[in-house]
């Protein structure tokens, strides 16, 4: 008997693939929308649940979004991937793609970390309705906060608003303590209602970049770890965890990969003209409604 109905599949892949890159928090909603609707998607969309699917479902999604990710910026990749593996041949680097491939591979040492040895502690023990609400409140002020401190791109970035390579180049000026720090900042996106993308963008524009370019770094140092982290449930799917559901994690999957491909294009051109402001808004409204919710039923 599937532990997951079509309309669930159908609805959490598509509100991953969607909130995973949009600054809200993918695995927030995840806990959420089923905690207020209740009943059987309560029982069946549980992350915390002895031997439960669910977890491993959204988590395999991350596969889809990966592979979205990896399709839009396709040409950045091949020119990352150059730029490392000259780096590694020839023992140097020089150019912006070597340092920028090196950057990468460091910022996103510190979540790999914490994320292999903590990341199921995280999500079973913090992966309930309340907590969860109050850390998208939290990520809400975060948002709001960055663009209060940081409302304007720094100096040196105003005659540079072209993207693409001369935005690679420009984040490849990050010094590696910076560009660790922005990595790192990853690590409290574990924790359900902090967005990843939210709070590597906020860590971003800290150091220094201003909030297209955060965005873009945001999303580049995304892509490894969302599909690390997909490919490590992915045998749990393959297993006894996904009988009776293969079915739904292929249409989730799709739905995702769609959902990811359409934000991402989205938010790279909105990010270079408008600020974090209304997601910040909308996840404080979004925890207080839940909460307020949770309060009353």
């Amino acid at each position: 008997m599937a532990h997951l109905s079509w309309l669930e599949a159908s609805t959490i892949g598509l509100l991953q693939g969607v909130t995973e890159l949009f600054p809200v928090s993918s695995l927030g909603h995840a806990v959420l929308l089923p905690a207020v609707v209740g009943g059987g998607w309560a029982h069946d969309l549980n992350v915390r649940t002895p031997e439960s699917p669910y977890l491993a479902y959204i988590v395999g999604l991350h596969v889809a979004t990966a592979i979205a990710l990896l399709v839009y910026f396709w040409r950045d990749w091949l020119r990352i991937v150059r730029g490392l593996a000259t780096s590694i041949a020839r023992r140097e680097v020089r150019d912006a793609d070597q340092r920028l491939a090196w950057l990468l591979v460091l910022a996103t040492i510190p979540v790999g970390v914490v994320g292999l040895v903590a990341e199921h502690a995280f999500r079973t023990t913090l992966s309930r309705p309340v907590p969860t609400a109050l850390f998208l409140a939290l990520n809400g002020v975060i948002l709001l906060a960055i663009e209060r401190v940081r409302p304007s791109a720094p100096a040196e970035y105003v005659d540079e608003r072209v993207s693409g390579p001369d935005s690679d180049r420009r984040v490849a000026r990050l010094s590696v303590v910076r560009a660790v720090g922005v990595g790192a900042a990853q690590i409290l996106a574990l924790a359900p209602g902090i967005s990843r993308s939210g709070v590597t963008t906020s860590a971003g524009m800290m150091a220094g970049l201003d909030r297209e370019d955060a965005g873009r770094f945001a999303f580049l140092l995304a892509t490894p770890v969302i599909l690390a982290a997909g490919v490590l449930k992915i045998g749990d799917l393959t297993g006894p965890l996904g009988n009776g559901i293969r079915g739904q994690v292929l249409l989730g999957s799709a739905l995702s990969g769609v959902g990811a491909y359409l934000s991402v294009r989205f938010l790279t051109r909105y990010l270079a003209h408008r600020s974090l402001r209304p997601f910040g808004v909308y996840c404080l409204v979004a925890a207080a409604a839940s909460l307020t919710w949770f309060a009353v039923r």
